[in-house]
C-alpha cells in the first residue's frame, strides 16, 4: 500500500517537473492550455469557437473550410462559424514566451484581426458609390485599402474575393476609363494593380474589363513607359484572352487596336520580368492560333522581327519560356513569310533540333511541328533546310524520338520528316551519334 502511494506521488512530481532530454539538459514543456488541440503546437493566434474550445486560427479555419461544422474536440455542432479572438490566452502565451526567453522561445507577435465579410461588403459599397459619383480620389483610397488588406494574409484575400471584389473593381475600371485617361490615370492604375492580385476573374468581371473603353485603357497602359503599368496591363490582357468566353471578340479588338501588337512585342524585346514576358507570349499565341485573321497578324509580327527575336531567346530560355516561344513560332510558321524568314536565319535548325527531347513533351512536339512545316514547304532542289537539318543531327534525334514514343500526331510528322530527310543523307557527312547525344537526358 505504501509502495503504491509512493509511486503515485513520484508520478505527480514527475508531471510537474520539466523533462530532461537525452543529454540531461532541461527541456521546456509547453503548458497544455497553450497548445492547439488540432496540431498540438504552441498557438500563435488563439481563437474560440461557439463550443468554448480555443484553437489556433489557421488550423480551425482549415477545418471549417474543409466542410466541417462541428467542434473537433467536443463534436458539438457550431452555432457560428466565425471564430472569436481569445485575447486573454494570447496575452498569457506572450507572457510565457517572455519568461522563457532563456530557452530560445521568441515572443509571438500580436496577430492582426482578419477582415470580416461585413467589412469587405461595406468597403465595396463605398467603392460603388464613389464610382457612380466619378470621385476618383475617394475610389483610389478605398481600392488601396482593399489591396492592403488582401496583402496582409491569404485568409483576407479569400474573404475579399468571395465577396465579389473582381466584379466591383472591373466595373469601376470600365467606368473611369470612359473619361479621359489623363484625368483618371491614378485611380485606374490603382484599380488595375488591385485587380491583378484578385485573379482569376469570373465571366461578369471579364465582361466589364473587356469593354471597348477598358481595352483601350489597357493598351494605353501597355504602351506607356511606366513598368508597373505595363506589367499589370499585360497580365490583365492575358486573363481576358485565356478565357473561352468571348475570346474571339477580345482577340479581334486587340488585333485592330493601334499599337497593341507593337507594345506586346516590346515586352519581349525589353523584358520587365519573366512573368510579363510569358504573358505577352501567351497573348500573341492566342492571337495567331485562335483568331480568324491569323495570317495578317502573323505577317505583321514577322515584319516587326519576331522570328530572329524568339530564336535568340530560345538559345538559353528556361522551360516555361521555351514552350511559349516555340508555340508562337509554330503559329508564325503557318505563314509563308514566317517560313521564309526562318530559312534565312542560321539559328533556326540548330535551335529546333536541340530542343527535341531536351526540354519537355510540349517543347518536343512544337519543335517537330515547326521542322515538319519548314521541311514540307522546302522548294530548293539542293535540299535547303533539309540539308541543314541533317547537318545538325536531326535524323538521329527523330529516330530516337520514334523509339522512345510520342503522341500519334507527332509520330506521324516524325515519320514524314524521316522520309523527307532520307534521300539527302548521302550528301552530307554522318554525325557521330555518340558525341551528338552525349549527356542527353529525357525529361519525361
Amino acid at each position: 500500500m505504501i509502495s503504491s502511494w509512493r509511486k503515485r506521488r513520484a508520478g505527480k512530481r514527475a508531471g510537474k517537473e520539466q523533462a530532461r532530454n537525452e543529454n540531461g539538459e532541461m527541456e521546456l514543456t509547453i503548458p497544455r492550455d497553450f497548445r492547439c488541440p488540432i496540431s498540438l503546437d504552441l498557438m500563435k493566434d488563439p481563437v474560440t469557437l461557439s463550443s468554448g474550445i480555443t484553437y489556433d486560427r489557421p488550423n480551425i479555419e482549415k477545418w471549417i473550410e474543409a466542410g466541417n461544422f462541428t467542434c473537433p474536440l467536443t463534436n458539438r455542432v457550431l452555432r457560428s462559424l466565425e471564430p472569436i479572438p481569445n485575447h486573454i490566452i494570447r496575452k498569457k502565451i506572450q507572457d510565457w514566451c517572455v519568461e522563457n526567453r532563456s530557452h530560445g522561445i521568441e515572443r509571438i507577435p500580436t496577430p492582426r484581426v482578419p477582415v470580416s465579410s461585413m467589412e469587405v461588403s461595406e468597403i465595396l459599397s463605398k467603392i460603388d458609390v464613389a464610382c457612380k459619383k466619378q470621385d476618383g480620389a475617394r475610389c483610389r483610397d478605398l481600392v488601396a485599402k482593399v489591396k492592403s488588406l488582401a496583402k496582409e494574409s491569404e485568409r483576407n484575400k479569400r474573404c475579399i474575393v468571395s465577396n465579389g471584389i473582381g466584379n466591383v473593381l472591373s466595373e469601376a475600371f470600365a467606368a473611369f476609363s470612359m473619361a479621359a485617361f489623363d484625368e483618371n490615370v491614378s485611380v485606374l492604375e490603382e484599380i488595375l494593380s488591385a485587380l491583378v492580385i484578385m485573379f482569376p476573374l469570373d465571366g461578369e468581371a471579364k465582361g466589364f474589363l473587356g469593354s471597348a473603353s477598358a481595352m483601350h485603357c489597357l493598351i494605353w497602359f501597355l504602351s506607356s513607359g511606366d513598368l508597373s503599368r505595363r506589367r499589370n496591363a499585360v497580365l490583365a490582357l492575358k486573363e481576358l484572352v485565356s478565357s473561352m468566353e468571348d475570346q474571339r471578340k477580345i482577340l479581334n479588338q486587340l488585333s485592330e487596336m493601334e499599337g497593341a501588337i507593337e507594345a506586346l512585342l516590346k515586352l519581349i524585346k525589353r523584358p520587365i520580368c519573366s512573368t510579363s514576358t510569358k504573358a505577352s507570349l501567351t497573348i500573341i499565341y492566342h492571337m495567331i492560333t485562335s483568331y480568324g485573321n491569323e495570317k495578317q497578324v502573323g505577317n505583321k509580327l514577322v515584319n516587326l522581327g519576331i522570328v530572329p527575336l524568339l530564336l535568340e531567346m530560345l538559345v538559353d530560355a528556361e522551360r516555361g519560356m521555351c514552350e511559349k516561344a516555340l508555340g508562337v513560332l509554330d503559329g508564325i510558321f503557318d505563314t509563308e513569310q514566317g517560313r521564309e524568314m526562318a530559312c534565312k536565319n542560321a539559328l533556326t535548325m540548330p535551335v529546333l533540333v536541340k530542343k527535341i527531347l531536351r526540354v519537355s513533351n510540349m517543347a518536343t512536339e512544337f519543335s517537330v511541328s515547326i521542322l515538319w512545316k519548314l521541311c514540307k514547304n522546302e522548294k530548293k532542289e539542293d535540299g535547303g533546310v533539309l540539308i541543314e537539318a541533317l547537318q545538325v543531327g536531326a535524323f538521329q534525334k527523330l529516330l530516337l524520338l520514334l523509339q522512345l514514343g510520342c503522341v500519334e500526331k507527332t509520330k506521324d510528322r516524325v515519320s514524314d520528316l524521316l522520309k523527307m530527310l532520307n534521300p539527302y543523307r548521302s550528301k552530307i557527312e554522318c554525325v557521330d551519334p555518340i558525341d551528338h547525344f552525349k549527356g542527353l537526358k529525357r525529361p519525361f
